[in-house]
């Protein structure tokens, strides 16, 4: 049970995200309104709703995105590899989904480009602040179904200018009632199964499978974002770190105080995994593959099983 608190603790305070501020579920939707000129031999696309942006390249085609200031940004070579120039201020803003970042005294619109590589596929996925709305509170005079931005991302692809037009549109939140009647099913099946194998046996059948559709979805959620744009390790490591404890306190069940602390242990980390995701509950996009009314049932079940 120690080892199992530690190895949580010691991955909350150490599993960063690769940038500042990963997808997370969110009210708005960014889609690719044109391309001008049509350009066959790039694809774009949004993530996590409105997110990031991500240009996929085919091989032998150039393409440079244009940062903020008309500072060259990103550099995607015939050969696959994309290029991040350090000395952009694009590069710094794009950390935070709000800009709300430091930009070294060398990174300038003029300076001379530091190129890094960052990737090998000619993909490439990054925070593009004129593709969302860039405030916390709600587009003043809005309403959802409103269109509330329409911005221009410039690229050069082949040493030809390419405008890529984005529009930006806020949707409909998730209804505020079926999570509450999610949570009351919940606590019902959970009456209802303890009282037909007690507390301990009960505890456990109700909440393993639960663990284990946490886990999944987690993973799911992970890998439906790509890797650059730094998706939490604590979107399934928390839940399969909760399904290990549950399965060990069902295999020490004879030892009941080393049953029942395993069970605790197992239910927090569970009740925890459902207060990280928490926003996915009342946002109207989610960033993840899951389809989203099942992707709410396992948060609320979860929360309401592991508490």
């Amino acid at each position: 049970m120690a080892g199992i608190a530690i190895l949580c603790a010691c991955l909350a305070g150490t599993a960063r995200p690769a940038l500042a501020d990963p997808a997370g579920p969110t009210d708005y939707r960014s889609e690719i309104v044109s391309v001008d000129p049509a350009t066959p031999t790039i694809e774009l696309q949004i993530i996590g709703g409105d997110s990031f942006m991500s240009l996929r390249v085919d091989r032998g085609t150039t393409a440079l995105v244009v940062g903020y200031r008309g500072e060259p940004y990103l550099r995607f070579d015939a050969d696959g590899t994309v290029h991040e120039n350090r000395r952009s201020p694009s590069r710094w803003l794009n950390d935070d989904r709000f800009g709300d970042a430091e930009i070294p005294a060398d990174a300038t619109p003029d300076a001379v480009p530091d190129w890094h590589q960052v990737a090998d596929d000619g993909t490439y996925a990054w925070h593009d602040h004129r593709t969302h709305w860039m405030n916390e509170r709600r587009p003043p005079g809005a309403a959802p179904g409103d269109v509330i931005l329409e911005a221009v991302v410039p690229l050069v692809v082949d040493d030809v200018a390419v405008d890529v037009t984005v529009r930006s549109t806020w949707q409909p939140a998730p209804s505020r009632v079926a999570p509450v009647a999610v949570a009351a099913a919940a606590l019902a099946l959970i009456a209802i199964v303890v009282r037909a194998l007690g507390i301990a046996r009960g505890a456990v059948a109700v909440i393993v499978p639960v663990a284990v559709a946490a886990t999944t979805t987690g993973i799911i959620a992970y890998r439906s974002v790509p890797a650059e744009t730094g998706p939490s390790l604590l979107l399934w490591i928390v839940p399969l770190a909760a399904t290990v404890a549950l399965v060990g306190a069902a295999a020490v069940r004879r030892h009941r105080s080393a049953a029942v602390s395993l069970l605790a242990v197992g239910g927090l980390l569970v009740t925890v995994w459902a207060w990280i995701r928490r926003e996915a509950v009342i946002r109207a996009i989610v960033p993840t593959e899951t389809p989203f009314v099942v992707d709410r049932v396992v948060i609320v079940v979860a929360a309401t099983t592991g508490a």
